[in-house]
């Protein structure tokens, strides 16, 4: 019924899946999960513990203590006032978890384009069904109409059959 001119290979091909009964719908994350690599899970775990609130809480307690430790608990502090073997530790934490953070985001953002092309293809498979929707419904009203105006023009050739014997 539908006209396939004009259409894209994705979209002939999102076409074809629903004339043959197949679906067009998956799950994205379970295909995503599927093709994740052992760094890629760890890396999405650390920059989402790196990213919440009990790793600030934690980090604050930990940056609380050992400026404690250094001032107030050791008569000879590991690392004296100015804190450099703080600063130290800090700036390679942070060295180590900015790409972290960054892989995770490309991730992410992977997964978003692939499920954005996938709800691209759910959409475009609904439209396309709800055209041959409405093409059918066309041809039934078409067909309704046809066989109305039979029937009406049967009940007109009755009617007058009806008035003539009756003169």
């Amino acid at each position: 019924m539908t006209d396939d001119a004009g259409l894209t290979e994705s979209e002939k091909d999102i076409l074809s899946a629903g004339n043959r009964g197949t679906l067009v719908t998956e799950n994205v994350n379970e295909t995503m999960e599927e093709t994740e690599t052992f760094g890629a899970r760890v890396s999405d775990a650390l920059a989402s513990f790196g990213g919440s609130w009990p790793f600030i809480g934690l980090f604050g307690l930990f940056l609380v203590g050992w400026m404690i430790t250094n001032t107030i608990v050791l008569t000879r502090p590991l690392d004296p006032f100015p804190f450099i073997l703080l600063n130290l530790i800090l700036s390679s934490l942070a060295a180590i978890q900015a790409p972290i953070i960054l892989m995770s985001q490309n991730r992410q953002e992977t997964r978003n384009r692939i499920r954005a092309e996938h709800d691209y293809e759910v959409n475009l498979n609904a439209e396309l069904e709800i055209r041959q929707l409405h093409e059918k419904l066309d041809f039934l009203l078409v067909r309704q109409w046809r066989r109305l105006l039979e029937i009406q023009e049967l009940q007109s050739e009755l009617i007058d059959e009806m008035t003539s014997r009756d003169r």
